[in-house]
């Protein structure tokens, strides 16, 4: 929600009212929204080559003409919307003025009903700062209308408005507009950029990477400092890097998202974080985390990591299985990468054992999300290769997957090789049901409709999942001593 704050200067409402486009009536930027959508698809490859090469009004006409972007999914403004209808309402002149082309433009005023007058780019003129002051001019002449705007490019335009209304703008660009015009409204959102911008990183994801230390306890190697040091360090690395992926993925699934209940409140889905800013931090990230692996030379993991992401939030995540394949893989790949960063790889039975298990959590996943799917209109998931009804076979694999996990997981404590480890092997076949109510937990709480986060977050959040791990550790730790307490037959 935004506040709308009156100014003390004496209002104009006959002089016609200019509204820009970017970042004033919608909170993103039209071109790099097209860029992302096109991004998913190979329409980049058509836009870049030889668009781009023939100027910015050429480029713009060809992203507006290939990305389809939906007017009803773009995040406005909804203060400043509000006031435009109210004006409207009083028979005042309402113009939508933008940089972006004109075929975007014109589609967002027929969505929205209440401009009179689009000026915009047109394929061959860039609409921008004096370029745009100068087209306002001569049809309204100087002080002859009214400017809504936001950013720096919007001064050149309001030293020839007669009044501004500014919207967002920032603490410098605020200050120059007062010096050069009186206001007639200011428009602000009250909510916190910053808090915003940190969601977006999804630093409670991160508890996932966790999983590197695996290697570390199914090594017998807690005493050794070496170990925990690559580990930490192969840890920084995977964070950044999936910090970086995760902001890759928003922007490539922002009509998605926007589409969805909760998801559209994300930072670039709700416009709360600029998408310039998305796409800084993306790449900075995956350079520190590329930079950090390196330090360990595990630079091959984190860059196959990366790509096969990258690969997942533009294409493989709308095939059918090939995605929860790939979610599976990058579960395992953290524990493999601990293994490299600990030295100390895990055995063939824990890497089946976990590949079981992730690709049951990776089901769970799909299943909650066309769980909350049916509840809308669609009978497809958005950016989905799945059917709502595809839900009940998912079910099946996943259930399916959860206790052939189980089932190697008991093959491997009762191995020769893992009873040599502990002095009371028989203990650790108390593993196996445990696990097994743990993931039946899981899927029993997604059946119910409780499961509205990644699986192992939902986890992170669980009292009786931390009471399982407890129990879980409680075991192991048993089971590295002589328990008198058990009958010597079963040894």
């Amino acid at each position: 929600m935004q506040n709308a704050v009156s100014s003390e200067a004496t209002l104009t409402n006959d002089l016609p009212l200019v509204v820009d486009l970017d970042g004033t009536l919608v909170r993103t930027d039209t071109l790099l929204e097209g860029l992302c959508a096109l991004a998913t698809g190979r329409n980049i490859f058509r836009v870049f080559w030889p668009h781009f090469l023939r100027g910015r009004a050429a480029f713009k006409r060809a992203v507006a003409e290939h990305a389809g972007l939906d007017p009803k999914l773009l995040p406005y403004n909804e203060g400043l919307l509000a006031y435009l209808r109210s004006q409207k309402a009083r028979g005042r002149h309402l113009v939508l003025a933008t940089a972006a082309d004109i075929g975007m433009a014109q589609r967002i005023a027929d969505h929205l009903g209440i401009f009179d007058t689009v000026i915009a780019s047109d394929g061959a003129h860039n609409l921008k700062g004096d370029a745009k002051a100068h087209a306002l001019t001569d049809r309204f002449g100087v002080k002859g209308f009214v400017y809504a705007g936001d950013s720096r490019a919007d001064l050149a335009v309001w030293r020839v408005a007669h009044s501004a209304i500014l919207v967002n703008a920032s603490p410098s660009v605020t200050a120059r507009a007062k010096a050069l015009l009186p206001l007639e409204s200011e428009f602000y959102d009250p909510g916190s950029y910053l808090v915003a911008w940190l969601r977006a990183l999804r630093p409670h994801q991160w508890v996932k990477n966790l999983l590197i230390f695996v290697p570390i306890f199914t090594a017998h190697a807690i005493d050794q400092p070496s170990a925990w040091i690559g580990g930490i360090i192969m840890l920084a690395a995977f964070c950044a890097t999936a910090s970086g992926i995760y902001i890759v993925n928003d922007l490539c699934d922002l009509a998605a998202d926007r589409a969805h209940p909760r998801k559209r409140l994300r930072a670039f889905a709700s416009g709360s974080v600029s998408l310039s800013l998305g796409i800084a931090t993306a790449v900075l990230l995956l350079v520190a985390g590329f930079a950090v692996a390196g330090t360990i030379g595990a630079l091959p993991i984190i860059a196959t990591y990366a790509i096969a992401t990258v690969l997942y939030s533009m294409k493989l995540k709308q095939l059918p299985l090939v995605d929860v394949f790939s979610l599976a893989g990058f579960y395992v790949i953290r524990i493999f990468s601990g293994g490299v960063a600990t030295g100390h790889a895990l055995s063939l039975w824990l890497f089946g054992a976990s590949s079981f298990l992730f690709l049951s959590l990776a089901l769970l996943k799909r299943v909650e999300e066309l769980m909350a799917q049916s509840q809308n209109s669609s009978p497809t998931a958005s950016r989905r290769g799945y059917l709502v009804g595809d839900a009940a076979i998912l079910q099946t694999f996943g259930c399916a997957s959860a206790f052939a996990a189980c089932l190697v997981l008991a093959v491997f404590v009762q191995n020769e090789a893992t009873a040599e480890r502990y002095a009371s092997p028989s203990l650790l076949w108390g593993i196996v049901p445990l696990m097994l109510f743990w993931l039946c937990r899981l899927w029993l709480s997604t059946a119910r409709g409780y499961m509205h986060e990644d699986p192992i977050v939902y986890a992170a959040r669980d009292w009786v999942s931390w009471i399982i791990g407890g129990l879980l550790i409680a075991i192991l730790a048993l089971a590295k001593s002589k328990f008198h307490m058990i009958p010597a037959i079963w040894y």
